[in-house]
């Protein structure tokens, strides 16, 4: 009677009489979500572009100098370093969460003792905001370091490794319970098919768990790599950029151009979309080369 009950419902969603309307209408259901994409993102992101090509203290007050920010952005060495510097940050956090993540899953999917204690105890880092995490982090380091005469804040080699640390510690958790997701969703059949053929672990792992996964693998490398090109306020809170700007990632040395440099707002936002476009770049091309490897069905 259930099953009857449920497939007259679906008929009748299903009917021409309810779909048509709904069809008709759906630019009304789809008007909120446009008007807060426009006023949230689209015109903010037309303002900004446009004053990258303004000298301006306000955005209503503004002199028209063509591409001489971009070309002050270039020049800027601080610029450069940040990128590099973020660069090497985010290849880092990419490998190490990625395969930590990957690792814990894994094991925790083996039908061991206690997973889902372990699974919310791994993800309770990522529900602690940046600024939080980079003083507690910070605090930490720092009680460390003192030992040895020295700080996060001293030596950009220790701010590097103090922000692979906090950002492995925060988003690991986050990425471990999309493996999980991924790993459970691979096939029972499949992975019996593989025993029988005589498939041991490591073969199993390479030629049968890793192939099924590269969908739920081009979705965490994409949130890992986008997410480490524009971390501000674990950097904010840890280091500040210090010492003298060696240790600012992009969002940072950004943010320091627009309000900590009188008179380089106009700079400031030039390097921002400089900064959306290499992420949107890099994140395509990533996307790109991961899908590539997927299994196709």
């Amino acid at each position: 009677m259930k099953k009857a009950k449920k497939n007259r419902d679906r008929a009748a969603l299903n009917s021409p009489l309810i779909r048509r309307p709904i069809q008709k209408c759906f630019w009304l259901f789809l008007l909120p979500t446009f008007a807060a994409f426009c006023i949230g993102f689209l015109y903010p992101f037309c303002k900004g572009f446009f004053l990258s090509f303004c000298d301006f203290k306000t955005t209503k007050n503004w002199t028209w100098v063509g591409i001489k920010n971009y070309i002050a952005a270039f020049q800027d060495k601080s610029f450069g370093h940040a990128f590099w510097y973020t660069a090497l940050f985010a290849v880092v956090s990419l490998v190490l969460i990625n395969v930590i993540a990957f690792a814990i899953a894994y094991a925790l999917t083996r039908g061991i003792k206690g997973s889902n204690l372990f699974r919310t105890v791994f993800f309770m880092p990522n529900l602690i905001g940046g600024i939080v995490l980079g003083y507690i982090w910070s605090m930490i380091f720092n009680g460390i370091l003192i030992k040895y005469s020295t700080s996060v804040v001293l030596e950009s080699k220790y701010g590097f490794w103090g922000l692979i640390i906090l950002m492995c510690w925060q988003q690991i958790g986050y990425m471990m319970i999309i493996y999980v997701a991924g790993i459970q969703n691979i096939p029972g059949e499949l992975i019996e098919a593989a025993k029988i053929d005589g498939a041991n672990s490591w073969q199993l792992l390479r030629y049968v768990t890793l192939p099924m996964l590269m969908p739920t693998i081009t979705i965490c490398t994409f949130l890992t790599l986008t997410n480490g090109f524009k971390l501000f306020d674990q950097n904010f809170a840890l280091t500040g950029g210090n010492p003298a700007k060696m240790s600012q990632l992009l969002a940072l040395n950004i943010y320091d151009t627009m309000y900590g440099t009188t008179g380089w707002q106009g700079v400031g936002q030039a390097k921002a979309v400089i900064f959306f476009i290499l992420v949107a770049v890099i994140a395509l091309i990533q996307n790109k080369l991961t899908t590539s490897k997927e299994v196709q069905d």
